[in-house]
């Protein structure tokens, strides 16, 4: 099987690296540098004013790491930006976090890699909620299986309960992935491991990861052999749902957005060393087309299609780029749909 699966990818990208070099859609926004290497980004809506929505942006070191926030003009806000971090990786936010039966605020998850922990923060206002943080894959021996990378957040649509899947730099061939519950009482907030799933190929590692609340998947990225679907709601299932993309990637498959509309959606998949996203349709898992944002071996990406004012009418999709900077791009100039 391993042997077939590198034929593929081999192929396919000796076809990427072969072909036409595909047209750059220009940024609209290049956000200000981080001080050391930039990695993940997460688009908080301000459903208020959403014009003072905010991107938060992680940026790897091992002492020094931080997330930062960055205004719709890619400034940096020096206020809402976390640093001192051991080594943030990837972050995600979520709406409607219930702290008790009357209060509710949205909440920005991220993990810290060499503290083996996922961090949990209210949003705006940028309050610790996780008393210093929640361990990970406690369970594990080696240190290598313990370390954090990918994060994204699951909002049941039927009962409002929120849990996080992480993802790890070294894992087993099963049960790679762990998701855990935010539960809040008059003690504070937990997080309860639900459940361990998930197949790794063995190749490279996994990191992105995205969740589609709506219907109920979870996406992530085997970086060497595909996109990996699987239900996100632990009363789905623990089996497989489907395993695709390889032929289309040249190289590391890395970071996942999920955009979607009134009548179809679409699953932006960082082929990393070709510098440039593959489209695929959220629904059949079939390739849709590859775009050239000008990014340099992306990691990370997001999207909302909630217009964000005048630069960004049609939405926002914001990619990592090796320059320790993000680039915002109007979600229309992707031209995903007519």
């Amino acid at each position: 099987m391993k042997l077939k699966i590198n034929l593929v990818l081999g192929v396919a990208a000796l076809m990427v690296s072969c072909g036409p070099k595909l047209p750059e859609i220009k940024a609209t926004i290049i956000t200000e540098t981080t001080p050391h290497d930039t990695d993940d980004p997460a688009i908080w809506v301000n459903k208020v004013n959403p014009e003072q929505s905010i991107v938060f942006g992680t940026d790897k070191d091992e002492v020094n790491g931080g997330v930062y926030a960055f205004n719709l003009d890619g400034k940096i806000i020096q206020e809402k930006s976390l640093t001192g971090v051991s080594y943030p990786n990837n972050v995600d936010v979520e709406y409607g976090f219930k702290l008790n039966d009357s209060t509710e605020t949205d909440i920005m998850v991220f993990t810290e890699r060499e503290k083996h922990q996922v961090r949990v923060y209210s949003v705006p206002d940028m309050t610790p909620l996780d008393d210093g943080g929640f361990k990970v894959f406690a369970d594990e021996t080696d240190v290598e299986m313990k370390r954090p990378m990918g994060v994204s957040i699951y909002k049941n649509p039927k009962n409002g309960t929120i849990s996080f899947f992480v993802s790890r730099k070294a894992g087993p061939t099963e049960g790679y992935l762990h998701q855990y519950e935010l539960m809040s009482d008059s003690l504070g907030v937990k997080a309860n491991l639900l459940r361990k799933v998930g197949a790794f190929s063995g190749q490279k590692e996994i990191e992105a990861i995205a969740v589609d609340d709506a219907s109920g998947y979870v996406y992530y990225s085997d970086e060497g052999v595909g996109i990996r679907k699987y239900y996100a709601n632990p009363e789905g299932g623990d089996e497989e749902i489907s395993l695709f993309g390889s032929e289309h990637f040249k190289s590391d498959i890395e970071g996942i957005a999920i955009a979607k509309y009134v009548d179809k959606g679409f699953l932006i998949v960082s082929n990393q060393q070709a510098h440039t996203f593959n489209v695929f349709d959220l629904k059949t898992n079939v390739f849709v087309k590859e775009i050239n944002l000008g990014t340099v071996e992306t990691d990370g990406c997001d999207v909302t299609n909630t217009a964000l004012g005048s630069k960004f009418p049609n939405g926002l999709f914001v990619s990592m780029s090796d320059n320790k900077t993000f680039l915002y791009h109007d979600l229309g100039l992707l031209k995903l749909v007519d």
